[in-house]
């Protein structure tokens, strides 16, 4: 890589880290935050749900305005939104300014996230150096997730929970100044009209099903609300898709959807960030309901899914070069469900916390390798035009993964007794490394016929990283 690359590439590393975080930090600091502004138990939730709902929902959306004014200019946009909003949050002395805050937030991640995707692919030929900074890309979006918990219950036990916040206004700042020196728009912008009504579809739709999945999470699946939202996300993303193949500028082309290695590709990624995301939060429970850690030592416990998710984004690019995308990605799921199987036999010794530590550590090297894979098989092939779309599509989908696998392993849980019960925590674990086990039988006997600009990557990525 060249100087000036090496600059863009920490800059959009370092964005996207901090997007990360955002996902989880407030997670162990919920009932400290509820306490601090006066949120009711019922309404402690949804300083998560807004910030994953907005965040979720217009990704998509967004990625793709991206391509029609330009992803340098909608990142530079969302970042400051971005700080703004933080600043609001830290600064937030009721609820309604809180929440107010964690939904800007949400929408400034959607904006910020696909555009600086689509910068970093646009940055870098298709070959080695892009699947070079994919996979570091993959390494930042993964430890960034973990490292939200640590750096929450850090901030939270040292200083305060507003910190959650106030730590994103200067990086943000950072950014802004950096930015415009160092980015640059080289794809031609989109000239045909914008996909209005499918953007209101796809939007309403993915917001549907985020809400109702979340709903019945934490109700139940037996909630109305929890079902009303599910039928209308089906009704609205099925009418999507039904327009978008009759439009003649669709939001997504559905040719795109159809090719093997971006559906299946998405459908790997969907599920490894769900369950991954999910995973985490159950052994959360685990450490601290059934192990009594406080959030300081959960979230030092578990700093191995950042230690994994390193070696598994050096891995991942190698992995690619010597088995291809469809065996990298059935593999690392492979990798990912064997690990989790394994804490089904978890127990209330102290002593397991080492075995958590380990196993976290390993299953984290597979779910990397399939986020890399997933992200080189989202992007590879198609022109520069249209990388707002293909990153909006893969951002959807890690995006819509985080959001729905915590309240999925929740529900799961809760039927089968309680978030708190060892036994309960035992049965969603199980569920959750069935999932990522099904998904990789799937994935590696339908993605099969594989793109020659796909293959041409993966001839071209260097043995070494």
């Amino acid at each position: 890589m060249s100087r000036r690359q090496l600059l863009v590439l920490a800059l959009l590393l370092a964005s996207q880290f901090m997007l990360a975080v955002d996902f989880s930090i407030l997670n162990v600091a919920l009932p400290t935050v509820g306490a601090g502004l006066g949120f009711t138990p019922a309404n402690l939730q949804w300083i998560a749900t807004s910030f994953a709902l907005c965040a979720a929902g217009f990704t998509l959306l967004f990625g793709r305005i991206g391509d029609y004014v330009g992803r340098r200019r909608m990142f530079l946009i969302g970042m400051a939104a971005l700080g703004i909003a933080s600043l609001v949050g830290g600064l937030a002395t009721t609820p309604a300014m809180l929440l107010a805050a964690r939904v800007a937030q949400g929408l400034a991640t959607a904006a910020v996230t696909p555009a600086g995707l689509s910068l970093l692919t646009t940055s870098f030929p298709e070959g080695p150096l892009r699947s070079r900074a994919l996979g570091l890309n993959s390494v930042m979006m993964s430890t960034g997730f973990t490292a939200g918990a640590i750096l929450g219950g850090v901030l939270t036990d040292l200083l305060s929970w507003r910190w959650a916040f106030l730590v994103n206004v200067p990086v943000a700042a950072i950014v802004l100044v950096l930015a415009p020196m160092l980015l640059t728009d080289s794809a031609d912008r989109e000239r045909s009209p914008l996909d209005v009504p499918g953007a209101i579809l796809v939007t309403s739709g993915l917001l549907a099903l985020v809400f109702g999945v979340t709903r019945a999470g934490e109700l139940g699946w037996s909630d109305g609300w929890a079902v009303l939202s599910l039928v209308a996300a089906v009704v609205l993303l099925g009418t999507f898709w039904r327009t978008e193949g009759r439009h003649t500028h669709p939001l997504v082309p559905t040719a795109i959807l159809r090719r093997r290695t971006i559906g299946w590709g998405n459908v790997a990624g969907f599920v490894t960030f769900a369950t991954e995301s999910s995973l985490v939060f159950l052994l959360t429970l685990y450490l601290q309901h059934v192990l009594h850690l406080n959030p300081l030592q959960t979230g030092l416990t578990l700093g191995g899914l950042g230690l994994g998710a390193i070696l598994g984004g050096m891995a991942g690019p190698r992995v690619i070069a010597a088995a291809g995308v469809r065996r990298t990605l059935a593999g690392g799921l492979i990798v990912q469900a064997a690990f989790t199987a394994l804490l089904v036999l978890l127990g209330t010794a102290a002593g397991w916390v080492w075995v958590v530590a380990g196993v976290a550590f390993l299953g984290a090297i597979g779910h990397v390798c399939v986020i890399v894979g997933f992200m080189v098989a989202a992007t590879s092939g198609l022109p520069d035009h249209e990388q707002g779309l293909a990153t909006g599509l893969a951002t959807m989908t890690q995006q819509v993964g985080v959001a729905m696998g915590v309240p999925l392993m929740s529900a799961v849980a809760t039927a089968a007794g309680s978030l708190e019960a060892l036994g309960s925590l035992r049965v969603a674990i199980g569920v959750n490394a069935v999932v990522v086990a099904v998904t990789a039988v799937l994935v590696g006997t339908q993605l099969r016929a594989e793109p020659a600009a796909v293959t041409e990557v993966e001839e071209s990525v260097p043995a070494t990283v």
